[in-house]
């Protein structure tokens, strides 16, 4: 009979920021069992429930036992089984034993190819086997192979040593109504669980697997599934924010989802006076510390106001209302702190103590870093027209941050700390966010740099680290990229790409290594550099919904700017839209192959030595369509010069069909030679469109 499995274990609190990891884990591994096993169908339905106290998954449409199946065992090779006269041999008469068959006639045998050789086979029926057998070997395997680093061994009251990730005080496993009979950790299965641990009604009896989340929910006080009390205080704080946008980064809505059964939205103040200090620090404080909710109203400027959730319900909060207040303050005593602090010393004064501050141990000090930084940025900068002088401040400063106590609390207000107090230093406004922007974009999807100054800084510091790391010999291998080089170079082209910046890659690149180039332990990286950064941009472009096809039409040209690459990109996509497109890449192949083949210097058409109709034509029409071609170029309009290229399509075709370039005489040979050329190269201005062919 088909009915819903529930397997439950109530524990003792369960490490939240784990949790949903092993409720993945747990059910996955029940799910996958039972389903090698046979005992699930297709419409079989996996529903995970996680909270701080248990561990549960349901499955729905789940057979009491397995389906008899065919078995087709082998038995022994023919020339073991059988002696010289065809008698069975002792090998035999043992496995027939074995297999609980020792009186089969062996004439029942199957006797099949096997191999170079024949065996015999023995086909039967197995019986299907009952849920708790398959259950309890799956049970066992899904607590066993929890994600965690370490078990908890405690010991049970009847004196049995168990390991488990908390400490286990009940277990249901029901099929339907009925309980499975099944162990577990030293429990045998029930149907009693625990609901919240103050306003539940006490012991909880599931009736059957089907209403375990209701009669939870219901009498327990309790949200079992874990999206669904995410979602609960999701709406719960969006409703008591009225109006004001509630700070919920996923990662702490989780956390806090793992901590609570039944979530309740309260709301706390703290004193105005604290909104004196960078909000991004109370914010952080809040959130890290205390797993609060802060809001801000909308010109994103933060309030005083926060919201907490509770894991209690009740008609009067304000202990617990005050109780959270109280324990905030501190914190955010703590921040002013700190921040009164560090404004006493200008970043200015901290640069000495970067010399302090080892990078790594080949390529010098925090402080040796930075000067090659400096350098770097006044040579992006002079090479795009920016300010020399602002960009090698903004350089200087960058780093001065890391050495001040908010951000020895908070390393993640890096940079964020470092505007403010250039601000309070009275720095240029570019110097100041260039302290945060030069860490931009820190991930993918994340803004730019807005500043010229922290543009070009960003772009020397991620170049800087790109360059030393791989030249000490540390670069990326499989997945391991500890100094995070792929989200550079993400980080660098996107910059290039996005901003548009008429930069070469390969001068910045040289110049890196030449700043680089007095550390006796670096070796030249440019070329390995170099494919490291066309990889990156093959994927990056992929994401953006080019074809293989489509990038490698434009990188195989060796661009050494991507100001206009997604212009070029675009162009190609157009193209292949034409209905000439495909004639025209496949006659761009033929020409590439000519030419690679020959490797005679043919200099200029000469139209006098022109003789076929077609390719008469076919000079005359490029030399009418290459000005407009050109003048297209110039102006940036690559779509219109592919398309202004595409009118030669039919010039190209009767070129093909009537003219045999290889022509016996060398003066004619050359000539043609010399127009397919001038042909190649007007065709692949934009792109090289012979890698759009198939």
């Amino acid at each position: 009979m088909n009915q819903t499995l529930l397997v439950e274990i109530l524990t003792e609190e369960l490490p939240p920021k784990a949790l949903m990891k092993l409720a993945d884990s747990f059910a996955s591994t029940i799910e996958s069992s039972l389903k090698q096993e046979d005992f699930l169908n297709d419409t079989s339905k996996t529903t995970i429930y996680a909270t701080p106290r248990r561990l549960a998954v349901t499955i729905t449409d789940v057979r009491d036992v397995s389906p008899d199946k065919t078995v087709r065992q082998k038995v022994l090779p023919v020339n073991v089984a059988l002696d010289a006269d065809g008698n069975p041999t002792a090998p035999l008469k043992k496995k027939l034993a074995a297999l609980n068959i020792p009186d089969i006639d062996i004439s029942k045998l199957e006797k099949a190819p096997d191999g170079k050789n024949e065996s015999f086979f023995y086909t039967y029926t197995a019986a299907g086997l009952p849920l708790a057998s398959a259950l309890q070997k799956a049970v066992e395997k899904a607590a066993h192979d929890l994600p965690v680093p370490k078990m908890m061994t405690y010991q049970r009251p009847d004196g049995e040593t168990v390991e488990f990730v908390r400490p286990v005080h009940e277990f249901i496993a029901m099929h339907g109504e009925n309980v499975l009979p099944i162990t577990l950790l030293g429990l045998s299965a029930g149907r009693i669980t625990h609901g919240h641990r103050f306003l539940s009604e006490g012991d909880i009896g599931i009736l059957a697997a089907d209403y375990y989340a209701v009669t939870l929910e219901t009498r327990g006080k309790v949200i079992p599934g874990f999206q669904s009390r995410k979602e609960r205080i999701r709406a719960m704080l969006n409703e008591k924010a009225k109006g004001d946008k509630v700070l919920m980064p996923e990662s702490l809505l989780d956390e806090v989802t793992a901590l609570v059964e039944w979530p309740i939205v309260y709301e706390c103040n703290f004193e105005d006076t604290f909104l004196e200090v960078p909000q991004e620090c109370l914010i952080l404080t809040m959130q890290t510390n205390q797993k609060y909710f802060a809001l801000t109203d909308a010109s994103g400027r933060l309030r005083s106001r926060f919201l907490i959730v509770s894991n209690m319900e009740t008609n009067t909060p304000q202990r617990i209302i005050s109780g959270n207040e109280r324990v905030v303050r501190p914190r955010l005593s703590d921040a002013r702190f700190f921040f009164e602090q560090d404004k006493k010393k200008k970043l200015e004064d901290r640069l000495p103590g970067l010399a302090n501050v080892v990078y790594h141990n080949k390529l010098g000090t925090l402080a040796q870093r930075m000067a090659r930084v400096r350098l770097l940025s006044v040579f992006i900068a002079e090479k795009l027209g920016y300010d020399k002088q602002l960009a090698d401040r903004g350089a200087q400063l960058a780093k001065a941050d890391l050495l001040t106590e908010m951000v020895g609390e908070f390393p993640e207000l890096q940079g964020i700390m470092g505007t403010y107090y250039a601000r309070h230093d009275g720095e240029p406004e570019e110097v100041a966010l260039a302290a945060q922007e030069h860490y931009m974009p820190r991930f993918a999807g994340d803004v730019l740099p807005t500043t010229a100054t922290g543009t070009v800084i960003a772009l020397a510091d991620k170049m800087e680290t790109l360059v030393g790391i791989w030249g000490i010999g540390l670069q990326p291998t499989g997945d391991r990229d500890p100094f995070a080089l792929r989200r550079h170079a993400l980080g660098f082209l996107r910059i290039l790409i996005e901003k548009k910046l008429p930069l070469s890659l390969r001068e910045v690149l040289d110049e890196t290594v030449g700043i680089l180039s007095t550390n006796a332990t670096m070796k030249d990286p440019t070329e390995g550099v170099i494919a490291f950064f066309m990889d990156r941009l093959r994927g990056l472009l992929r994401d953006r919904g080019y074809t293989p096809d489509e990038i490698e039409a434009v990188l195989s040209q060796n661009p050494d700017r991507f100001d206009n690459l997604i212009e070029r990109l675009d162009a190609v996509k157009a193209f292949t839209e034409m209905p000439e497109a495909a004639s025209l890449a496949a006659a761009n192949k033929r020409i590439t192959n000519i030419l690679k083949k020959s490797d005679v210097n043919t200099g200029q058409v000469q139209p006098d030595v022109l003789v076929e109709d077609s390719e008469k034509k076919l000079f005359t029409d490029m030399t009418a369509v290459k000005p407009q071609a050109d003048q297209k170029f110039a102006a940036g309009d690559y779509t219109g010069t592919l398309k202004t290229m595409a009118q030669l399509h039919d010039d190209v075709d009767a070129f093909f069909t009537n003219v045999m370039v290889m022509a016996d005489d060398q003066k004619l040979r050359n000539n043609r030679i010399a127009l397919l050329k001038q042909l190649h190269t007007m065709m692949n201005q934009v792109a090289d469109i012979s890698k759009l062919a198939s």
